[in-house]
């Protein structure tokens, strides 16, 4: 039996590298050597103990990219192919699925989540996840297709449309490739809120308005910059009440707030004041196979540059060290650990 390494959650707040054996291709997967891999706030979720399916040990990660080594079925790509993963997993026979919506699927699963994911040398991925990696891409860049494709079905999932301003509530990853999203799609101001001064730097070093919600009052400040009126969308991406508060304060009369975060906690939310001005709720679940498409093709064109959002290259046997920066908003953004 052959052994590889992997950086494993093994309890709360406990990361470390160790040992898993090297992975056996089913019928209809791919055995793929993983180049870069990062960690997302699900995996920081999974680091606290905090997600309900994660089950230890676990090789976390479901955003990374790899190379082809084996591959056992029928299929377009050979040994060899670069290739990025979109990690969602349906069960192919709920309403969802039969209507074409798998990424809404009842019972979704994450490769890096429910199955060990790109924390190690090797993983094993449905044929049908992979996608090719277009020449001039480089595989660092292709691991944050998965946050990309996030970022591409919000700002799909909105009515966003030319000239429109923008909020967005929450300045990590998602945030920011949000606005980077909101600007390719059109919009005038892109306000930034976020109480991380690093975060806020790079969303002005990324051409968006940035705003300090340590030091700020945002309602008053999107008010002021939108002549009293308020965004037209805005994107609740932090998840916490303050925000919940602040997305329908800033919204304008008949705006739209898009909730992309996954609420730990309940929020109060006030649907008087969203009544009396009628306000449009949505809200955004990962992406559908057509974003990831989307996503990557962005990526290789370079409408969609990835560089600034990537932080730290470490190796994987620095595991530990990455989820303690991470826990830092002051230090860090995207996170990439190289396994092999």
């Amino acid at each position: 039996m052959t052994m590889m390494k992997a950086g494993l959650f093994l309890s709360e707040k406990n990361a470390a590298i160790g040992e898993l054996k090297k992975p056996v291709t089913k019928n209809g997967e791919a055995l793929v050597k993983v180049s870069f891999a990062g960690i997302c706030g699900t995996d920081m979720m999974i680091y606290f103990g905090k997600h309900p399916r994660a089950k230890a040990p676990l090789a976390m990660g479901h955003e990374f990219s790899g190379v082809i080594e084996d591959i056992n079925g029928e299929s377009e790509f050979s040994a060899g192919d670069r290739v990025v993963i979109e990690p969602t997993l349906s069960c192919g026979k709920c309403e969802a699925c039969l209507a074409g919506q798998s990424h809404v699927c009842k019972n979704l699963k994450l490769i890096g989540i429910d199955k060990h994911g790109g924390f190690a040398e090797y993983t094993t991925v449905p044929i049908d996840r992979l996608h090719r990696i277009p020449e001039g891409l480089s595989d660092a860049h292709a691991a944050l297709a998965e946050p990309v494709a996030v970022a591409v079905h919000a700002v799909r999932r909105s009515t966003l449309k030319v000239g429109d301003n923008v909020a967005i509530l929450g300045g990590g990853p998602i945030g920011l490739l949000i606005g980077l999203m909101a600007k390719r799609a059109g919009a005038d101001q892109i306000m930034v809120s976020d109480i991380s001064s690093y975060r806020l730097n790079k969303a002005k070093e990324l051409g968006l308005i940035a705003i300090n919600a340590k030091e700020a009052n945002v309602t008053e400040e999107i008010r002021q910059r939108t002549n009293g009126i308020g965004a037209d969308v805005v994107f609740e991406v932090a998840g916490t009440q303050i925000t919940a508060n602040q997305m329908i304060e800033i919204s304008k009369i008949q705006g739209q707030i898009v909730v992309v975060s996954v609420y730990k906690q309940t929020p109060t939310v006030n649907l008087a004041a969203m009544h009396f001005r009628e306000i449009s709720l949505t809200t955004t679940r990962c992406y559908s196979r057509g974003d990831f498409e989307k996503a990557v093709r962005l990526m290789a064109t370079g409408m969609v540059d990835v560089a600034p959002f990537i932080s730290h290259e470490l190796p994987l046997e620095e595991i530990e060290k990455g989820f303690e920066l991470m826990e830092n908003p002051d230090v860090s953004l995207k996170i990439l650990f190289q396994p092999n």
